[in-house]
């Protein structure tokens, strides 16, 4: 039974994120460079720890650091990301987002929000109501995994 709810929700959240991944691309043809799906989630990485400096980056986003460098050089070439020396330890440097990352990334959320709640809203208030409440279970499971990993 676990095992099998397990392989549900693995389907169905992936599911939801490909299909809101690409709405959300599609509604924004705008956006240039097209980014990847790795360097959008270390741009959110650095949106919410500023001054990340790139091996925490890479532990948080479970990815090797040279992995995670080669991001880092692609995002500061497309102008989402400047690295700055950090002034303890100058061999190292701190991440921090451009004003047009910060733009796209607001975008980029506005988009995907709307996009869902506009279908959230279709559903009916027992769907609604059942979504919602799966909410906090569903926060418990991302912190266990996390605290695990």
């Amino acid at each position: 039974m676990t095992a099998q709810l397990a392989e549900n929700l693995m389907v169905t959240v992936a599911g939801l994120r490909r299909l809101v991944r690409r709405h959300v691309a599609a509604r924004l043809p705008e956006l240039d460079p097209r980014l990847r799906g790795a360097q959008i989630e270390l741009l959110r990485v650095v949106e919410k720890q500023p001054g990340i400096g790139v091996a925490a980056a890479a532990r948080r986003l479970h990815l090797a650091g040279n992995s995670v460098s080669t991001l880092v050089n692609q995002l500061v070439d497309a102008g989402m990301l400047e690295r700055q020396v950090d002034p303890a330890d100058r061999r190292a440097a701190r991440l921090e987002l451009t004003p047009a990352a910060h733009t796209r990334l607001a975008t980029w959320r506005r988009t995907r929000t709307e996009f869902v709640a506009g279908r959230l809203a279709a559903l009916s208030d027992v769907d609604r109501e059942a979504i919602e409440s799966a909410l906090p279970a569903l926060n418990r499971l991302l912190k266990a995994i996390e605290e695990e990993t």
